[in-house]
């Protein structure tokens, strides 16, 4: 199945390359992107048992700020499970000023046939000097467990020359007192280097978790190097 994802995305990343040039003229409300990974990988856990897989999204941003759209994922988490991820998100962005800017967001989670894993998010990142973020994120019923669950990260993009860029985040999963999952409190992280050619864009980046991620999920916390292949708007 995932194979056949992956080579789905790649050849969708094909047939887009070539009308990269002709959508950079002309600006759209409506972005997309359509990517393939070779790890799908959620706060430094993989969600895809370790394999590539297939991913796309849609926006629609108005004048004003507000904002939304919906994203997909293959998944895995074993046998029974899901194969599938579809979030739908509905969101307002707002510039204080040239250097700071605000991002609100409301995210639903969905997984066709395994409706008691979904569960809502609420997602705000504030960036500063258009490099440095700072996310926060809570939602009252993590993977459908009705577990509190806060998420602070801070990451940041550094421009190289030939529009290559330096990444680096660093995340902290904190699970609140009404935890009935048994999970710790863990920290992830990840570096890496992306590229972009117009609209397609490459990256290649390590991650990895502290010891409470990898007792929480095992190997699927482990330390990984993930690549990323995307074309979009």
């Amino acid at each position: 199945m995932k194979t056949i994802e992956l080579s789905i995305a790649l050849a969708a990343l094909l047939a887009a390359a070539p009308l990269a040039a002709h959508a950079q003229e002309s600006r759209s409300p409506l972005t997309w992107e359509i990517t393939a990974v070779s790890d799908y990988v959620f706060h430094g856990v993989s969600q895809s048992d370790e394999n590539p897989t297939a991913q796309a999204g849609l926006t629609y941003t108005a004048q004003n700020g507000l904002y939304a759209g919906a994203w997909a994922s293959g998944v895995d988490f074993g046998s029974n499970k899901p194969d599938f991820q579809v979030d739908a998100f509905v969101g307002y962005k707002l510039d204080f000023s040239d250097a700071v800017g605000f991002d609100a967001r409301l995210k639903r989670y969905h997984y066709p046939d395994a409706g008691a894993r979904n569960f809502n998010e609420l997602v705000t990142t504030t960036t500063f000097l258009k490099q440095y973020s700072l996310t926060v994120a809570y939602t009252n019923d993590g993977g459908g467990s009705d577990t509190d669950v806060w998420y602070y990260r801070g990451s940041a993009s550094w421009p190289l020359s030939n529009d290559y860029s330096l990444n680096a985040l660093v995340g902290r999963t904190d699970f609140r007192e009404n935890a009935v999952i048994g999970a710790r409190d863990y920290t992830d992280w990840g570096v890496g280097v992306s590229k972009r050619w117009g609209m397609v864009k490459a990256s290649l980046d390590f991650y990895g978790t502290d010891g409470n991620g990898r007792d929480n999920a095992g190997r699927l916390a482990d330390n990984r190097l993930v690549l990323t292949v995307g074309v979009g708007n």
